[in-house]
């Protein structure tokens, strides 16, 4: 098997690829990666030339940004299950929902999190579109659940819920009932739970 790496830092987005390991149960090694010079270090930014994590390498190629680690892990341990058959019908489902959490909801979160304006205005022009359109778009990925491609707990459940936990927590997300019961569902489980307790020790080592 292939060497797989996860660089990461528990005060990022990387928590979400942690947890994806976890629930995937594959050997993994973690490198840590310190805010400033050394996510700026010639050697870090020729695995990724955005200076940030989390990266992952298996073998020697490398990933970078958390919806494509997510969708790339998924396919690489297809055994495990964390992505629909490719034939099925609910790979559209789990394409759909993965790539709308990294595109306009992050978008539309973010803008809500530094009040940079979107309203009726310029949103046909911003890709997310209203704030209140992109939430509401999000809760139908909910509507069949229990979980985003139906009773199939996938990749897609791990990135669009960590976007609907957090988003929660720093307010950028209503906490609407949907979103909530989702989130305690998500949240129950030992893979989950794990890898926060995994992050959050680390969390006291790393420097701020």
């Amino acid at each position: 098997m292939q060497e797989l790496t996860l660089y990461t830092n528990p005060n990022s987005r990387a928590r979400i690829i942690r947890w994806l390991l976890e629930e995937l149960n594959v050997p993994y090694q973690v490198k840590v990666m310190e805010y400033g010079a050394e996510m700026k270090s010639t050697d870090f930014l020729a695995l990724n030339p955005m200076g940030k994590v989390p990266v992952i390498t298996h073998g020697d190629l490398v990933v970078t940004e958390v919806a494509a680690i997510c969708a790339y892990l998924a396919d690489q341990f297809a055994e495990k299950g964390f992505a629909p058959a490719p034939d099925s019908a609910e790979r559209g489902s789990y394409y759909r929902w993965l790539f709308f959490a990294a595109g306009p909801l992050e978008m539309a979160t973010s803008a809500k999190a530094y009040d940079w304006r979107l309203d009726a205005e310029n949103a046909p022009e911003v890709g997310c579109g209203l704030y209140e359109d992109t939430i509401n778009a999000l809760e139908t990925a909910l509507k069949n659940g229990p979980y985003i491609c139906g009773e199939q707990f996938t990749a897609a459940d791990i990135y669009v819920g960590s976007h609907i936990i957090w988003g929660m927590v720093f307010k950028t997300l209503e906490e609407r009932p949907a979103f909530k019961e989702y989130a305690r569902r998500l949240q129950a489980r030992k893979a989950y739970i794990h890898a926060s307790h995994l992050d959050d020790a680390l969390q006291e080592r790393v420097p701020q």
